[in-house]
């Protein structure tokens, strides 16, 4: 048997958004049942709400690709779940080292941000030396539970970093209820076209 963990956020109103923005809430309209009974709703959502992936021109707005430059096949496939909820503010270089990664890796991040259900300003972020690390190693993707993989760096080196060096970035994971460790991985965002980022739906297959 095989167990299944669903680490994507749920789209609703209400739900947490960057810097607790009224403005980047996501809007879903239900339309009054027609009289032949056929409901219809609809969604007006940012692309970066909940879990989604981000492309390079998110922040290399000069040379940067596109959602659509991210094959399915680099995002599904083995992942490891690493435990940092002991980290209180950012995850170094020093943290990382603990984990002996490994080239070709795709890992993700459990932090202190996967027990709250509310945006805070202080969340656990990836530091510029982390981010360096990861490159240095060869990882091919690294997925976070902060809605970004960072905060109070100026110029957004983290973010620079993997994307200058074709390192994936998953953002807006629940990973609560998920055991440190090795899954199957499965990241599925929208199929859109020409854009920095993509709404996504991401699961974790392990052991039951």
């Amino acid at each position: 048997m095989f167990k299944v963990y669903d680490i994507s956020m749920t789209i609703e109103k209400g739900m947490p958004v960057w810097g607790n923005h009224d403005g980047k809430q996501p809007e879903i309209n239900s339309q009054p049942t027609s009289p032949d009974g056929v409901n219809e709703s609809r969604i007006d959502m940012d692309v970066h709400c909940g879990t989604h992936v981000d492309a390079p021109l998110h922040m290399l707005p000069e040379d940067g690709s596109t959602i659509e430059t991210i094959g399915l096949e680099e995002l599904v496939g083995n992942a490891r779940v690493l435990d940092f909820t002991d980290v209180n503010d950012s995850i170094t270089r020093e943290d990382l080292e603990k984990h002996g990664l490994q080239k070709g890796e795709f890992i993700l991040v459990k932090t202190k941000n996967s027990f709250t259900d509310s945006f805070e300003s202080d969340f656990v972020f990836l530091r510029e030396d982390g981010a360096r690390y990861l490159v240095e190693v060869g990882v091919r993707g690294i997925g976070t539970d902060g809605l970004g993989i960072e905060r109070s760096q100026a110029e957004y080196p983290t973010h620079r970093t993997l994307f200058r060096n074709n390192v994936i970035i998953v953002e807006g994971l629940r990973l609560k209820e998920v055991p440190p460790g090795s899954y199957f991985m499965v990241i599925a965002p929208l199929k859109l076209t020409g854009i920095e980022a993509a709404p996504a739906r991401a699961l974790l297959i392990g052991n039951g």
